[in-house]
């Protein structure tokens, strides 16, 4: 990394993990998303040539110039500084992140919480569900520019920086996670090694919700194990925890084959069959992470042997 001209003194913004929830909230199952303090971004202003915060300034360029006209069309979501903005991207500020991009971690999410957060010139806490929405709604408007549409859910988590409980589309409340215990069980991340795109996959899952028989198995079946997976995590139930996210691991790998890389639709199915694991999609798939569920995290390591594991919360 190039020598730091001038360090920004503003928060830092994390990354995020969808627990439950993906595809389903788009027709209204409930969510759960986490901030993933792992990963963490934020502005600086840099000196020396960095090929890659030079590559962030060129990216916040095209962001800038997308923001000009969305507000002189009269459709910014919120009230931005933009003179600012375009005076410190014109002084090379690029957004330093360790977020990787297209691994279902809120790297774009993180990008349009701290612009947010530092340009907006109304800023909402999220002290209330009105406000909560309101910058969900904001975020959304603003994040579609990097997904073609998005909930401005990832914005969302990473700019309040606590777990959300999305309980309908017009519901949403911060929550308290259970107090991680030193058990076996845990939920962890398994690394693809490969970059997933967010907007082909969402196509092709709004493409599918046209075929009836989808969309009554997302609003029955899927939402019915998704649902009671979450209450099953939140009330510390591990028993219905596990048979819930293995209910969903099976859903996932019969209907969202196309969102799981093809090397691993055979390690999904080796999960199910030993109950050594149970995997399910972190995000919009297709790459990245993969989110896998475990009651003996010991015996899960050592049937994925070679594959490298993060482990995100102990239970």
């Amino acid at each position: 990394m190039g020598k730091i001209k001038n360090s920004l003194k503003d928060t830092l913004f994390y990354g995020k993990i969808l627990l439950f929830g993906e595809y389903g909230i788009i027709e209204d199952s409930m969510g759960l998303s986490i901030p993933y303090n792992n990963f963490q971004g934020s502005f600086i202003f840099e000196e020396e040539n960095d090929s890659t915060l030079a590559k962030s300034n060129q990216e916040l360029k095209k962001f800038f110039k997308h923001l000009v006209e969305l507000k002189d069309r009269g459709e910014l979501p919120c009230r931005l500084d933009l003179e600012r903005l375009g005076k410190d991207i014109e002084q090379d500020m690029a957004f330093d992140s360790s977020i990787p991009q297209g691994y279902g971690v809120g790297s774009s999410g993180a990008l349009v919480a701290a612009i947010y957060d530092r340009y907006a010139l109304d800023k909402k806490e999220g002290s209330s569900n009105s406000d909560i929405l309101e910058l969900k709604r904001i975020f959304g408007e603003l994040e579609s520019y990097f997904h073609g549409t998005s909930s401005g859910l990832d914005p969302l988590i990473c700019y309040l920086n606590l777990p959300i409980l999305i309980k309908s589309k017009s519901e949403l409340d911060t929550v308290k996670l259970p107090k991680e215990k030193e058990n076996k069980g845990a939920i962890f991340l398994l690394n693809t090694g490969e970059v997933g795109k967010t907007q082909p996959l969402v196509e092709h899952f709004l493409e599918r919700l046209k075929e009836e028989g989808f969309r009554n198995m997302i609003r029955n079946q899927f939402k019915k194990y998704n649902d009671a997976g979450i209450n099953a995590f939140l009330q510390e139930d591990e028993q219905s925890l596990l048979s819930n996210v293995k209910n969903l691991s099976k859903l996932v790998l019969e209907h969202f084959k196309p969102m799981i890389p093809k090397l691993y639709h055979k390690l999904w199915q080796e999960g199910l069959d030993s109950n050594a694991y149970y995997l399910k999609l972190c995000g919009s798939g297709g790459g990245g992470y993969i989110l896998g569920f475990t009651e003996d995290f010991d015996k899960a390591k050592a049937k994925l042997a070679g594959y490298e594991l993060d482990v995100i919360y102990k239970f």
